[in-house]
């Protein structure tokens, strides 16, 4: 299954159309995204709670770690650089964090506020090695861009 990233972008828009709240935005991408491909086994947010610190945000998915350092794991490190992280192999990647066992490669983007500023990153695994593409990247970077720019406030 390949996901049609710009009829994905037009349901998100629609769903959430004047919404500015983090929170609901996050769940409903969340949502979206997870149910949009059979390569997504987690779909969620960590939401930057404190300086250097990431949170559990909505997500769809098995359990996920509660807290995440941006000192730690890919999303700690999408957290501190303001970078996307493409894993192909999690095994691979140092400090790594195996929230899931399952987990085989992974996607991190950050999420910026209308100002720029760092209030979460969206972070997408797989249990299929190099399920992720540039292709995903873009389409998702674009849509996180387009939803999170309707949002006024910072992180915490």
């Amino acid at each position: 299954m390949t996901v049609d990233y710009a009829d994905l972008a037009r349901v998100i828009a629609s769903l959430t159309e004047g919404e500015t709240d983090p929170v609901a935005l996050m769940a409903t991408v969340a949502c979206e995204v997870h149910h949009s491909d059979d390569r997504f086994d987690w779909t969620g947010f960590y939401r930057v709670v404190a300086p250097e610190m990431l949170k559990i945000g909505p997500y769809q998915g098995g359990h996920g770690c509660l807290v995440i350092p941006f000192s730690r794991g890919v999303c700690g490190a999408a957290a501190r650089t303001g970078q996307v992280q493409l894993v192909d192999d999690v095994d691979a990647f140092p400090g790594h964090i195996a929230c899931a066992s399952s987990t085989r490669s992974e996607m991190v983007l950050p999420v910026f506020n209308n100002h720029g500023g760092l209030i979460g990153v969206f972070d997408i695994d797989s249990n299929r090695p190099g399920a992720f593409g540039d292709a995903d990247v873009d389409g998702l970077a674009k849509i996180l861009k387009d939803t999170f720019a309707q949002v006024d406030r910072p992180a915490f």
